[in-house]
């Protein structure tokens, strides 16, 4: 799209073209020729009129305007086939077609101007027929790059919206993710605690031992949720920067087993970091779901986390001894998608990683996981 003030331009060089034209028309050979003159004076007009009239930046009218523009080229050149105001009016005349028009159009152009001028100059004025095919040629090379780089921008456009479309179901799912997991965590020990406390007032009137004990129980109660808080904030949190991806995930492992007193063992291969620092990011959410959701549904005492690198893919595992899933059986992610068990939020990111995953669940024995994410 032309800007406003380029297009204003191109009206006011229509009006100055017009104008210079009727003004010198009488010094050509000191001819006067009344319906010379009124053509003339009717396409000053015109171009007045246009510049005061935005309607004509529409794609119909504008359309007229090159028209109009093209005849008084023809009609200018057959007067005064030589000179510099002929060579400005051709110039406008390209200007005009490259800036608002498209390449077709220009090209249809170029072509009626060339003909214009065998047609009606003296034997063509072979001087004048290059220029005008020079030009020609010019301005169908600049419309057709125009072309081009309308089309990489139009496609650079939707791959915008595209990204941002992703970008905002991304933020949504995470949100998504953020309230499920406060509504089954935090929230539901604050309930709990809520209720208990109501328990407790009412002991306190009948059975202040029954009471006492009651409070001591509401104090481990407050003691996990704080852990439980922590560990919901720290999901929160990005990578660590400046340090390695596996220095964070030997951080959050020591973490873990801190909050929660989960025996936890960390190990890593030697290699580099992703080169996108997304996927580092998604790989520590990842595991951080992983460790939460052992926390919260496992019961288990001990943890095992490795990440290698095998084959241009980093392979996380991560092991426990709980009570595993629901589920018995080894399970690749899009059996786990097809069935509908398993961690949701993990089976998504992992899919948006362009990996894959193995989910291994031995009922009263623990469960394994097993991710691969290219690099």
């Amino acid at each position: 799209m032309v800007p406003y003030r380029a297009r204003l331009a191109l009206r006011v060089a229509r009006v100055i073209v017009a104008l210079l034209c009727l003004a010198w028309y009488p010094f050509l050979a000191g001819a006067r020729v009344s319906w010379v003159l009124a053509l003339l004076a009717a396409y000053a007009s015109f171009a007045v009129g246009v510049l005061f009239e935005d309607r004509f930046d529409a794609a119909l009218l504008a359309a007229i305007a090159l028209v109009v523009d093209a005849a008084f080229f023809g009609f200018w050149i057959w007067l005064a086939p030589s000179g510099w105001i002929s060579s400005l009016v051709c110039a406008f005349l390209f200007t005009s077609a490259v800036l608002l028009h498209d390449a077709p159009r220009v090209a249809l152009t170029a072509v009626v101007a060339l003909v214009l001028v065998l047609l009606l100059t003296p034997a063509g004025l072979g001087g004048l027929a290059l220029a005008v095919l020079a030009a020609g040629a010019l301005a169908v090379s600049f419309a057709l790059h125009k072309t081009y780089l309308d089309r990489r921008l139009s496609n650079t456009l939707r791959h915008n919206v595209i990204i941002r479309s992703q970008a905002m179901g991304a933020r949504e799912a995470e949100r998504q993710r953020i309230a499920a997991d406060f509504h089954d965590g935090p929230l539901q020990s604050f309930i709990s605690f809520q209720m208990r406390l109501e328990i407790l007032r009412k002991l306190m009137a009948r059975d202040v031992a029954a009471a006492a004990d009651e409070l001591h129980q509401l104090q481990e109660l407050c003691r996990t949720q704080v852990g439980e808080l922590r560990g919901f904030v720290r999901s929160m949190r990005p990578t660590d920067e400046g340090m390695s991806l596996s220095a964070s995930l030997s951080r959050m492992a020591e973490q873990f087993q801190k909050d929660t007193g989960i025996s936890t063992t960390f190990s890593s291969g030697d290699f580099n970091d992703p080169a996108e620092t997304e996927v580092s990011l998604e790989i520590l959410q990842i595991v951080r779901e992983a460790f939460n959701n052992i926390q919260k549904h496992s019961g288990a005492s001990r943890v095992v986390v490795s990440i290698q690198k095998r084959g241009g893919k980093l392979e996380i595992s991560i092991e426990d001894n709980g009570s595993g899933f629901a589920f018995n059986g080894s399970f690749t992610l899009d059996e786990l998608e097809l069935l509908r068990i398993g961690p949701v939020s993990i089976k998504r990111r992992v899919r948006m990683l362009g990996g894959d995953l193995v989910l291994e669940s031995r009922p009263g024995q623990g469960a394994g996981l097993q991710v691969r994410v290219p690099v």
